[in-house]
């Protein structure tokens, strides 16, 4: 009722207010986007490799990035020569790949340079491209991603929930996560798949549907269709084996109702008519890392039936009208922020300070937490996998994580655990010494102070001693007599 009443008084009151506001919206959910695809394939491949343990497909990234607008360009950046069975892939999609040779010196933000210099470049250039989409998960593009904003351009990024930094995914438009676009190939593969088997049963009675059940396998395995439906028989099936195994378990409703409950506050402030889109898109500018798969619905509509079903709101309309309200009354649910998991994995990471210093694998780690700490549930935080914890953890300086492809992720006590040292304190200032006093200088008669006046040059010194004022000479010494008298010379005599 309330919104029905708001609804007939904007169109009493403020028809050309209310016009304007929802034309204006619908502008910018309509607003065509032409997206720049930027890869740092050598930081998404070693994500993918050690927190997913498979190959990087680049063709999951351009299908999700195909429902968001037109893709115009596509450029990998990466040492080219040691990855064939990448380039291959790559040509096979027309993504333009740049080489970038290693330095001398091991240079390995020379990626992340070139791929800025271009994305800035393509920016200034080419007015018509508003939507940039870097995938990395590197925290240093996040200058880059600043800046494209502030030229008015859409930027996506696209990464992993468990390598790409947490800052990167609140700072962009929004974050796409590549596990959630993994579960959404393997849902559209098993629904054609389905499809496909529907129809073959349609034309055909029940020995067609016995018929089609014995069939099944081996049109799968020539079809090369999901693992579920054809066995685990045969190589090419272990990684899909293992793909679905790995499926991530969905998080408690509950933890999106703070986000779902001020976005819906916002709306009511703009006074605009939350509908599904308009609500998604708010949520989003609230959180660019939100995702609705995260809590186990295949679309942003499931997502809503399901709030419905466990009467966390109120929707109304229908067939693809739904209007959103939140339900008065009630106390609010308290809710758990993702910084108070962080001391039960301190706690963990100071009994095994000595270990940590080599570095561990993260399901040692994983595993200590559950021994130590039993009732410690990462997923009540908001963390689907314990390495979405752990990469919330870096970026609070708890731990270190070191990709590898071998042993995974690597995990080493943070800056934290290593304080800069304390620097030394500066000695005290001496006490002043008192400076010794000189003594007033002795007047001696007949000798010059240290104030009297120097005698000018040429003048003839006298000596002597002062009497009554006057400068009498010293008497003469008498000159000691000679002991033998000197002899004369006698003259010459003449010739």
């Amino acid at each position: 009722m309330k919104f029905a009443g708001t609804h007939f008084g904007a169109r009493r009151g403020t028809d050309g207010v209310s016009r304007q506001k929802v034309s204006v919206t619908k502008a910018t959910m309509e607003k065509h986007l032409k997206i720049a695809i930027f890869i740092d394939f050598d930081n998404i491949e070693i994500g993918v490799k050690s927190t997913l343990q498979r190959e990087f497909d680049v063709s999951v990234v351009l299908e999700a990035l195909k429902e968001r607008g037109e893709i115009v360009t596509k450029i990998a950046y990466a040492n080219w020569g040691r990855m064939e069975n990448s380039t291959r892939q790559l040509s096979e999609y027309a993504v333009q790949m740049v080489q970038r040779d290693p330095s001398p010196r091991g240079d390995k933000n020379g990626a992340d340079i070139n791929l800025a210099l271009d994305a800035l470049e393509m920016a200034f250039t080419h007015d018509h491209i508003n939507a940039f989409t870097i995938v990395s998960g590197d925290s240093d593009f996040i200058a880059l991603v600043n800046k494209l904003k502030q030229y008015d351009k859409t930027v996506f990024v696209v990464g992993g929930k468990a390598f790409t930094s947490t800052i990167l995914q609140k700072n962009c438009h929004e974050f796409i996560s590549y596990e959630s676009m993994l579960d959404d190939s393997r849902s559209s593969r098993s629904q054609r798949e389905h499809a496909r088997e529907s129809s073959g049963s349609g034309n055909s009675g029940s020995s067609g549907g016995r018929d089609r059940q014995e069939r099944g396998p081996h049109s799968v395995d020539r079809q090369q269709g999901p693992p579920k439906e054809g066995g685990p028989q045969g190589p090419p099936r272990e990684p899909r084996e293992q793909g679905q195994q790995s499926r991530r378990p969905a998080l408690d409703l509950h933890q999106a109702m703070p986000l779902v409950e001020r976005a819906l506050q916002v709306l009511e402030r703009r006074e605009v008519r939350p509908q599904l889109g308009l609500l998604k898109s708010t949520m989003l500018q609230l959180d660019s890392s939100f995702s609705e798969r995260a809590y186990g619905a295949g679309s942003f509509t499931d997502f809503i039936e399901k709030l419905r079903k466990n009467d966390l709101i109120l929707v109304t309309g229908g067939e693809g009208r739904y209007m959103i309200s939140r339900k008065r009354g009630g106390a609010p649910e308290k809710t758990v922020r993702p910084e108070e998991a962080l001391p039960f994995l301190r706690d963990v990471l100071e009994n095994h300070r000595l270990e940590l210093e080599e570095g561990v694998t993260a399901t040692d780690l994983q595993q200590w937490v559950s021994e130590e700490s039993p009732t410690f549930d990462w997923k009540a935080y908001g963390f689907q996998e314990f390495s979405e914890f752990l990469n919330f953890s870096q970026d609070k300086t708890v731990v270190r994580i070191v990709p590898d492809e071998t042993q995974g992720l690597l995990v080493y006590l943070g800056a934290e655990f290593h304080p800069p040292a304390v620097p030394e304190p500066e000695p005290l200032p001496l006490p002043d010494e008192t400076e010794e006093e000189e003594e007033p200088q002795p007047i001696v008669p007949g000798q010059p102070t240290a104030g009297s006046e120097r005698p000018k040059k040429g003048a003839r010194k006298t000596t002597g001693r002062e009497v009554d004022g006057n400068v009498v000479a010293p008497p003469k010494r008498a000159r000691a007599k000679s002991a033998a008298p000197r002899k004369r010379r006698a003259p010459a005599p003449s010739v």
